[in-house]
């Protein structure tokens, strides 16, 4: 008598049913990338572009100095394990060591995007900017560059994650077009002004003063903790006085003391006007920019006409 085929065809079913069930994990979602960025405006370009390809995380915190940022031994060996490091070389010299020893392969330079401009500008009447010679890293503020790099940080991604390199393309187009209607707004809305001087207590707005026509004064120089002299106070307080400046500028990070005491001394008013170092409060890069664009042209007595 033969012995039943029961059991056998029982286990033949259970490896069925096993094999069956490690198939949907072997076709599942990829891992998402690990992406680094210096601070916020490279921040924002890889939340935007990545969407839910990738884990973001900022080196610099809510509310810090970029400028200044140090970073634990944990942060650096960190980087080695990133998918990709988003910078500014010369911004942040922490982070360019940090690259330097741990993450060159997976590291995106913002700066072999597009060259930095000089960061020491004379102008009119002897008054120059109180600056040491050296690059200006604030590139972002000007949309159409901006647009540029985003460009370059959605291709990489693209190489990265090329499952998801469609919706990242499309992401990237998205935004490009977001920032040429921000470029154009721009613009129109400091096209017809009766003022064309900001006076700043950074000398971080060169960018968006080279692309819309504008001329910056600045108290200090590339560096915000820079210490203006008594010397060169004098000389910003004459040129705000001669020219008929409104409004005195200070940034959301560092103290407003010198530029309200300047307003002060000018009969000026002191307005926050963002360099976009950190993430803003509230909204994002766009939302920002926009408010930018209104206290200038409030300042600048600016007209739609």
């Amino acid at each position: 008598m033969s012995r039943p085929r029961l059991p056998l065809l029982l286990l033949a079913l259970a490896l069925t049913g096993c094999g069956a069930g490690a198939s949907p994990a072997a076709t599942g979602p990829a891992e998402r990338l690990d992406v680094a960025t210096a601070f916020y405006p490279l921040e924002f370009l890889a939340q935007r572009l990545a969407g839910d390809a990738a884990s973001v995380e900022d080196l610099t915190s809510p509310g810090a100095e970029p400028h200044d940022l140090e970073l634990t031994p944990q942060q650096v060996a960190r980087l080695g394990e990133d998918d990709l490091v988003l910078y500014l070389r010369g911004f942040q010299p922490a982070v360019d060591e940090a690259v330097a020893q741990q993450a060159e392969d997976a590291a995106l330079d913002v700066t072999t995007v597009t060259p930095l401009q000089d960061g020491y500008v004379p102008v009119e009447e002897g008054v120059e900017h109180a600056d040491e010679e050296g690059l200006d890293p604030h590139v972002w503020l000007d949309p159409e560059k901006y647009a540029d790099i985003a460009t370059a940080v959605g291709a990489r991604l693209e190489q990265l994650a090329p499952d998801r390199a469609e919706a990242i393309e499309g992401r990237t187009e998205q935004l490009r077009g977001e920032l040429k209607a921000l470029d154009d707004e721009f613009t129109r809305g400091l096209a017809h002004c009766e003022r064309q001087e900001i006076v700043t207590s950074h000398n971080a707005f060169g960018y968006l003063a080279s692309a819309y026509g504008l001329q910056q004064i600045s108290i200090t120089g590339l560096t915000p903790e820079q210490e203006p002299t008594p010397g060169r106070l004098a000389e910003v307080a004459t040129y705000a006085e001669q020219h008929g400046v409104t409004t005195i500028f200070f940034e959301e990070l560092v103290s407003p003391a010198v530029a309200q005491a300047l307003a002060d001394e000018v009969g000026a008013e002191a307005v926050e006007l963002s360099p976009l170092e950190g993430a803003p409060e509230s909204g994002d890069y766009l939302t920002q920019m926009r408010e930018n664009l209104s206290a200038l042209q409030t300042a600048l007595g600016c007209s739609s006409a």
